[in-house]
């Protein structure tokens, strides 16, 4: 059976002399597995559409358990991603995050617009990449079921509490004086709780429609990071890369 889709490659791993094995999101199926044969032999069509972070347009043939790449057509390469060595690891990451949350041949539009819109605002609106890093992260969670609590102090139900905090094993706001000693959290500040919360409860599109920096976004990008980490219950090898180049610029998260 053919099936003609729209996909983005999450991962590549060379097969045999000439093949990759792909891991790919598409629009109808979600995550597929699929064999790109002779990709990596000169002249291949195959072989643009068969790397990593490329949006193309695709025509698989399944039979049985196995799918394979027929033809592809590249719609989006994000120059402006793989021009930067830091967008690119970003990047990378995001894509090795979702493919750890998506699940084999279910359609999940939520993720894949996630992760295209994550990639083309590093790519064409050159979003600050701290800022897109905590908002795909916390909004990622949010599209797997791990949606945070964020309206008010789980205990107190104080709306703009004092010292806040995210507890980031139960997923749920606290203020200073709530906040059960020995439990993991991580600090806030009025700024930003409120940027977390546009990403939580506002609207999709707007995602990226805020602006940080300072210290509010250190504390929000260290809280969407511990508590992806948390809440999936693993760590990232492209997100430890990522860090290494971040680093020697930005220094440590405080404490």
């Amino acid at each position: 059976m053919h099936i003609v889709t729209q996909g983005l490659v999450l991962r590549e791993t060379n097969y045999k002399e000439a093949d990759k094995i792909l891991t790919v999101l598409t629009r109808e199926g979600g995550k597929r597995t699929v064999k790109a044969r002779g990709c990596r032999r000169r002249n291949s069509p195959l072989a643009a559409s068969a790397q990593l972070l490329v949006w193309s347009d695709m025509t698989l043939f399944e039979y049985r358990d196995y799918i394979s790449l027929n033809e592809a057509e590249v719609l989006e390469f994000f120059w402006g991603v793989r021009r930067d060595v830091e967008k690119l690891a970003l990047c990378s990451y995001f894509a090795e995050v979702a493919e750890a949350v998506a699940e084999e041949g279910r359609p999940d539009q939520a993720l894949l617009s996630l992760l295209l819109n994550s990639i083309y605002a590093l790519d064409r609106l050159n979003k600050p990449p701290a800022l897109v890093k905590a908002a795909f992260e916390l909004r990622l969670l949010c599209v797997a079921g791990y949606e945070p609590l964020l309206d008010a102090c789980a205990l107190c139900g104080e709306e703009a509490p004092a010292q806040p905090r995210l507890d980031l094993g139960e997923g749920v706001l606290c203020c200073a004086a709530c906040g059960e000693r020995g439990s993991a959290s991580r600090p806030l500040d009025a700024v930003s709780l409120a940027a977390m919360r546009h990403v939580v409860y506002g609207d999709p599109k707007r995602l990226f429609s805020f602006s940080m920096n300072g210290e509010s976004m250190a504390l929000m990008a260290r809280a969407c990071e511990d508590f992806l980490l948390t809440q999936l219950d693993r760590g990232f090898r492209t997100l430890d890369f990522y860090k290494q180049l971040d680093m020697g610029e930005k220094g440590r998260w405080p404490s």
